[in-house]
């Protein structure tokens, strides 16, 4: 028999295996001083492209007042034990009555962490008889919560409306059989592509399917719609989302996250999402804190103004330049080049230490070999003379991409890759 650790020690997993190499810059990295428009990487001052305060409401000076009176008042603590137990205070309520009116819904229920309670909600909507359909590039809190399930699930095609009419076909089939229902799951928008889910097409497939939908809007929630109120809004069809999710890390620049819905459903997740039943109840701190953010969202619409100037103005620089950002129609910004993971690395080494650029760098295999992702997130902090600086770099890095530079100065990481 093996001892438990021998896999661990032998395999560290496609980046841990990395570790030695990339910790510390390309994974791991350490951005130091205030979240904003511009920090400090390794000494220096960058230009940053990887921090998903949207709003730039991480460090506004009202935000910065309630998060500094509501810990002041109730440290870190408050209150103890979890919800249903001792936890439950008239200001969680009033936090959720206003992100139900905020998302248009009847209901909405607190949770601490996005992750953690996109997981725990999947859990709690389907039993073994259920069947889930779901996107192939949804989230990974999507795909681990799918895991939990013990009944059927499937894939449908990347915003593939053909595709999920497929599934939905086998899915109801299938339910005839077991005497369950059917729970699609989208994105309102895909993090790591920048595009929107097809949630109107695939509302419109409730006339001939029964089923509910679920959507993760993490990237949507603030950016998109009139009011700000996500995706569904964007689409015109937030009502017809049966439970809606979002979290407090991307527009709100804080910890925590809702479920929204009709009360009926609302209630029974209260009673039923297991990663809440037992945690402790989200700290008064957050919570002040997000109601002071919110209300922003609500009362500044000057903010997502000036985070759409910056989106415009960077993507359409990007385009004019001939760059490659997919089919985005969102504030992600993706950009595509063709290049091996050592070239990738050497390409963002110049960036960050000669441009003083920081942003995201996906490559394989979280998608596919020889390309190289790009991954840049606009805010309202930004500045226009943070893009033009940023365009002018990318075509320098790209000019060198294309002529061997990166080749030749990752030579020796290749062949340690055996690439």
């Amino acid at each position: 028999m093996k001892d438990l650790f021998d896999r661990i020690i032998e395999n560290k997993g496609p980046l841990g295996k990395w570790a030695s190499q990339a910790e510390g810059y390309f994974v791991f990295p350490k951005l130091e001083g205030p979240i904003s428009n511009r920090m400090k990487f390794n000494g220096k001052e960058v230009i940053t492209w990887s921090i998903n305060d949207y709003l730039g409401l991480a460090n506004h000076p009202e935000v910065l007042k309630a998060d500094a009176e509501a810990a002041a008042e109730h440290g870190c603590a408050y209150p103890m034990g979890a919800r249903m137990m001792s936890g439950h205070t008239d200001v969680h309520e009033q936090l959720q009555n206003e992100l139900a009116a905020f998302v248009k819904k009847e209901a909405a229920y607190l949770l601490n962490f996005g992750y953690q309670g996109m997981v725990s909600a999947i859990d709690a909507l389907v039993t073994k008889d259920d069947i889930i359909v779901y996107d192939v590039d949804s989230h990974a809190c999507i795909i681990d919560g799918v895991r939990l399930h013990m009944g059927k699930r499937f894939t449908f095609m990347h915003n593939d409306i053909d595709s999920l009419e497929k599934n939905l076909e086998r899915a109801t089939k299938m339910a005839e059989q077991t005497g369950g229902g059917i729970l699609v799951i989208s994105e309102g928008v895909f993090g790591m592509r920048g595009e929107q889910g097809k949630l109107k097409e695939i509302v419109a497939l409730k006339k001939k399917y029964k089923f509910r939908l679920l959507v993760d809007d993490a990237h949507g929630f603030g950016t998109l719609g009139t009011t700000g109120a996500g995706a569904g809004e964007e689409q015109g069809i937030q009502e017809d989302i049966d439970v809606y999710f979002a979290t407090f890390a991307k527009s709100m620049a804080s910890i925590g996250a809702f479920l929204a819905g009709d009360k009926e459903i609302i209630d029974y997740l209260k009673y039923n999402l297991r990663s809440q039943m037992f945690a402790k109840s989200l700290p008064m701190v957050f919570v002040k804190g997000a109601l002071k953010r919110l209300e922003m969202l609500r009362t500044m619409p000057e903010l997502k103004g000036k985070l759409w100037e910056n989106v415009d103005a960077l993507q359409n620089g990007l385009k004019d330049r001939g760059f490659n950002i997919g089919t985005t129609n969102t504030c992600v910004t993706p950009v595509y080049l063709n290049g091996s993971i050592p070239e990738a690395m050497a390409l963002v080494k110049d960036l960050r230490e000669n441009y003083g650029i920081f942003c995201s760098i996906v490559v394989y295999p979280v998608i596919p070999k020889g390309l190289i992702l790009l991954r840049m997130i606009p805010t309202a902090t930004h500045t226009l003379e943070d893009v033009s600086e940023t365009l002018d770099a990318f075509s320098a890095i790209r000019d060198r991409l294309e002529n061997g530079t990166y080749k030749r100065l990752s030579a020796a990481v290749a062949a340690a890759m055996g690439e």
